[in-house]
């Protein structure tokens, strides 16, 4: 075996979910969100991130490392799991970061998400944005929507990823997955394509540019169900940013076609469970007419989350109302619900609410 398998059999045996390997350091290893390094290991040299590096990366990988600086792969191992791997260089040497997705896709339920996700990923067209910082849980959340729709409906999904990291076998759907750089140029060039393909379904794995977030409005414009994410913290955020991709005099045909196509919006943050392990705190976004007319008029955009916050009746929820549920639930500590909420203010008189003065209880919910 390989000595970078070991050491990502390693990261399986002890449930981590990354592993970091730097010159001048023993690797490093993430799990339930704390990063750890490995003092016990021996200090990387660079000679041994190069070579390690090089132990999993193909020709045309390598060319394009050595072109522009960084790189990113997915990574087999059987018997073992699969793997998302960035490699980049800093001061001079490689680095490498690499992240375990896992080969199968939960429920919604098991995952933790709220079950307005399976109200969302039944939409027949439309488009549906996950969101959330690196390591939210986005790409888990996308894999379990596409199996979902994998098992429950027929028709054609074609994925458009960067790289190809959950592969999905044919179910009731067949399922095409297009990765950057491997199938196809540019997401530009697949999506410019991909309508063509006669698809049900269009998971683009990020949208990252103006050309990106236009062919995926489009797309969604004419019928497709169109998945994919952006790295934005919340719904209203998600909404300004997928504005501010196109040039001032086209906000207001922007702000129209996202009224017109949007479905829904579910934004992440995972949090450490009480006992071990993450939970992820999901706040929902899901079309009705208030949340369009706020859409389309820039004076009323800000008043999103306050429909939010009182569209429970149609499954909406915001990341405060998440992190109260999560926390009645015995499921994260005070400290952790006070620390993420989005307004720590109005969180406390929530928690008041409950019979809890913040800062008395450090623990799990009060009984």
């Amino acid at each position: 075996m390989a000595e970078i398998d070991v050491l990502l059999k390693m990261v399986i045996d002890r449930g981590c979910s990354d592993l970091h390997l730097k010159a001048g350091g023993p690797p490093a290893t993430r799990k339930d969100g704390r990063l750890t390094i490995e003092r016990g290991l021996p200090v990387l040299t660079a000679q041994d991130t190069a070579r390690l590096v090089s132990e999993i990366v193909d020709s045309r990988r390598r060319q394009q490392f050595e072109a522009g600086g960084d790189v990113d792969f997915a990574y087999s191992l059987d018997g073992i799991g699969r793997f998302r791997v960035n490699a980049f260089r800093q001061m001079g040497t490689v680095a490498v970061a690499i992240r375990h997705v896992s080969s199968c896709c939960d429920d919604f339920a098991s995952l933790g998400l709220p079950p307005v996700i399976e109200k969302l990923a039944n939409e027949p067209r439309g488009l549906v944005l996950v969101t959330g910082t690196a390591g939210s849980g986005k790409t888990t959340t996308l894999a379990a929507m596409i199996d979902y729709i994998n098992k429950t409906r027929d028709g054609h999904i074609v994925t458009i990823e960067d790289p190809i990291e959950v592969m999905h076998a044919d179910a009731r759907c067949i399922v095409n997955q297009r990765e950057i750089g491997e199938d196809v140029g540019t997401y530009g060039d697949a999506l410019r394509h991909v309508v063509r393909q006669d698809p049900d379904v269009i998971l683009i794995g990020e949208m990252r540019d103006h050309e990106t977030v236009s062919a995926a409005l489009s797309a969604a414009e004419i019928g497709n169900l169109v998945l994919s994410t952006l790295h934005t913290i919340d719904a209203t955020e998600t909404i300004h940013r997928i504005i501010d991709f196109f040039p001032t005099h086209q906000h207001q045909q922007v702000r129209l076609m996202l009224a017109s196509t949007l479905r829904g919006i579910i934004s992440l943050r995972l949090l450490p469970a009480v006992g071990g392990g993450l939970v992820p705190a999901a706040e929902a976004l899901v079309m009705t007419g208030t949340i369009r007319e706020y859409i389309i008029d820039p004076e009323q955009t800000h008043r999103i989350r306050d429909a939010m916050g009182e569209g429970d009746y149609y499954g909406m929820r915001t990341f405060d109302q998440a992190l109260l549920a999560l926390y009645r639930e015995g499921r994260i500590t005070l400290a952790d619900a006070m620390s993420t909420a989005a307004n720590s203010h109005d969180f406390s008189i929530k928690v008041r609410a409950l019979g809890v003065v913040p800062g008395a209880v450090s623990g799990s919910a009060a009984r």
